[in-house]
């Protein structure tokens, strides 16, 4: 029998009491900010959204504290601060410490949150409110049981910070070498290189598609104008090309590699390279690391909102010999898939702690209830 079993039996084997949060715990509204107040320091603002919102000099909380964010986007996420933070536009939530560990009352409300987000209300910005929340019902079982499902839980959260971290790092590591390999000093130090206009190496057009034409569990992926592609039951193109937003927020930014039959969205650009001269795997990581900053370069306005046909045509790209060019796609295909394969590598392996942390967080936090005497 586990550590945590035992407990159970010795100390609450017929159930734990429920109370209303706001029973056993201070829900308490944060401050406003003025502008004369924001100077720099290094006490963070916690507001609206899942990271600090900047950094000013003085706390108003202190200690293990839980947050709900009270409005905006992000209304109703739950984060845990053991360390001086200042609670703006959100709520903090101070547990009564002698019938609550913060910890364990922060991973219940974890596995409350859809819960919480439910909570939402007004019109225009979605708000939040502390009365709401401190209406739902709490298990409290002794202490001593609240540690131990701490602990355990504790061990999930604590492996998946050191993945994103490492993750964090591979990436950085990934650009850094990514914009070395494909740099024409860097090319032209291993052999010849050629600089050529994109609509010298490859054909480009625009698909046909409407995101209304999508289907639910379709035979073929349908790209869009976004990281993930819907489907369809029928397909418009087969082909090695490079896919990319023609305008929308995924401009300069998304890009796909496509081996194979696929639809495509009526504003995105296919780029199909000869593939006697250009190879579609470098040539989509290319697009990757350079095309972002070219269209920064190439226009006048602060962001860009759509790529026209002219832009792609002259976009230059540095081209080795084909032996160079599938050498350096082969390197960097790794690394992408290191740090960004959802089913393999280091994305997939933090979602599969987090899902681990979810079943046994929903298993062990689940108490019976016990009866009135």
């Amino acid at each position: 029998m586990s550590r945590l079993a035992e407990l159970i039996e010795e100390l609450c084997p017929d159930g734990v009491e429920y109370r209303a949060l706001g029973d056993v715990a201070e829900l308490k509204r944060g401050q406003a900010v003025t502008r004369k107040e924001i100077v720099e320091g290094q006490v963070p603002v916690i507001a609206g959204g899942r990271e600090p919102a900047y950094y000013i000099d003085r706390p108003n909380r202190q200690g293990e504290t839980i947050v709900i964010a009270g409005s905006g986007a992000y209304a109703g996420f739950v984060s845990f601060w053991n360390e001086p933070i200042f609670v703006s536009d959100a709520f903090s939530i101070v547990v009564d410490r002698g019938t609550l560990q913060p910890r364990f009352v922060y991973h219940w409300l974890r596995g409350r949150q859809e819960t919480i987000h439910a909570l939402k209300s007004g019109g225009g910005v979605p708000h939040v409110y502390p009365k709401d929340v401190a209406k739902l019902r709490c298990p409290i079982p002794p202490l001593e049981v609240q540690r131990e499902i701490v602990r355990i839980l504790d061990q999930f959260t604590t492996l998946e910070a050191e993945l994103e971290v490492e993750l964090e790092a591979r990436q950085a590591q990934y650009e850094h070498y990514r914009n070395h390999l494909l740099s024409y000093e860097s090319l032209a130090a291993r052999g010849p290189v050629e600089m050529l206009k994109l609509g010298e190496l490859a054909h480009i057009a625009t698909g046909g598609r409407n995101t209304s034409d999508a289907v639910e569990n379709g035979t073929y992926p349908f790209y869009v104008r976004s990281q993930v592609p819907l489907s369809l039951n029928e397909y418009d193109f087969d082909e090695s090309a490079v896919l990319t937003a023609g305008d929308g927020v995924g401009v300069g930014k998304v890009f796909h590699h496509v081996e194979g039959k696929y639809a495509l969205h009526q504003r995105a650009y296919r780029l199909v390279p000869n593939l006697e001269l250009l190879s579609s795997r470098y040539l989509y990581h290319v697009m990757v690391s350079q095309f972002g900053r070219y269209l920064e370069s190439t226009v006048f306005h602060s962001s860009v909102t759509s790529v026209r046909k002219p832009m792609l045509e002259r976009f230059p790209v540095a081209v080795p010999p084909m032996e160079e060019q599938d050498r350096v796609a082969d390197v960097l295909d790794r690394f992408n898939a290191l740090v960004n394969d959802i089913t393999s590598g280091l994305p997939a392996e933090i979602a599969a702690r987090r899902a681990q942390y979810e079943h046994y967080r929903d298993r062990l936090l689940s108490f019976p209830e016990k009866k009135a005497e």
